[in-house]
């Protein structure tokens, strides 16, 4: 098998992009996202102790869309690789596979 040929083929290198243009967005978007978190708990705690309802303060409902922000993350890049990944990969080992019989 030929893996150089297959890495550098349109269709690798399709995935790649695809993968890619997803990837680094969503990484800078969370990162940027978690660091607000963490600056405005450290430098703004009179905002982060705001009371929103009863005991809920803004600071905690930050830290729980922490993880409502990692969930819709993960629901975004499985529909992403359903649509434009899979296809591509499924082309790519069907190809290997054929190849190798």
């Amino acid at each position: 098998m030929d893996w150089e040929k297959i890495q550098s083929g349109p269709e690798f290198t399709q995935l790649r992009r695809r993968l890619r243009t997803f990837v680094f967005p969503m990484t800078v978007l969370f990162l940027g996202w978690y660091l607000l978190y963490v600056v405005l708990a450290d430098y703004a705690h009179g905002f982060m102790s705001t009371k929103l309802i009863g005991n809920i303060n803004v600071g905690l409902v930050f830290g729980l869309l922490q993880f409502v922000s990692t969930f819709l993350i993960t629901w975004l890049y499985v529909r992403h690789a359903n649509r434009k990944l899979d296809p591509v990969a499924d082309r790519i080992r069907e190809d290997i596979e054929g190849e190798a019989k």
